[in-house]
């Protein structure tokens, strides 16, 4: 109980005193800039003095155009080197967030879902999808192979084939 606690009144006395000071001080700041302002204005926009003659007009026109093209180059090359510094800063930050630690994946948790389910939690209950898997397969019929059928048949008749050199041209032809 070393310290004493401060009374409310006393902290919001002191409050208040704070917040005027901060008043006072931005006031004064805000001034500042005005003045700031209209010197700038006074040294680098002297004030306009109409010609009366045509030509006169014509050449001013050309010199206020010519003025507004360097003050838009400016303008551009400026704003190109805040985006620049931006993208600096954007990848500084992202380097030490990089450095400060590792980021921990969470351990996600296995779910069995079918794929009716998993569809429907995808593109909402107002969709309903119903999906058989096996519907969409192709269909494969099994085809019988008539060729052995007819090689069983009749014994002789491939012995008198295969007999003599026009049967062993045949058999070397037909393995080919």
């Amino acid at each position: 109980m070393s310290e004493k606690k401060m009374t409310s009144s006393r902290r919001h006395y002191l409050k208040s005193l704070m917040l005027q000071i901060a008043q006072g001080l931005l006031e004064a700041e805000a001034e500042e800039a005005d003045q700031e302002k209209e010197r700038y204005m006074e040294d680098h926009c002297p004030s306009l003095s109409l010609p009366g003659s045509m030509q006169e007009l014509q050449d001013l026109c050309r010199k206020l155009h010519q003025q507004i093209d360097s003050v838009d180059e400016q303008r551009y090359d400026m704003e190109s080197k805040v985006t620049k510094s931006d993208k600096e800063i954007e990848d500084l930050k992202l380097k030490v967030q990089d450095l400060k630690g590792k980021f921990r994946r969470p351990v996600l948790k296995k779910v069995r879902l079918s794929a009716d389910a998993m569809l429907q939690a995808l593109l909402g209950s107002k969709h309903k999808v119903s999906m058989d898997l096996r519907a969409n397969l192709k269909q494969v019929k099994k085809e019988t192979k008539e060729e052995e059928k007819e090689s069983v048949g009749d014994w002789r008749k491939n012995v008198e084939d295969k007999a003599g050199m026009d049967g062993r041209k045949k058999m070397f032809e037909s393995e080919a």
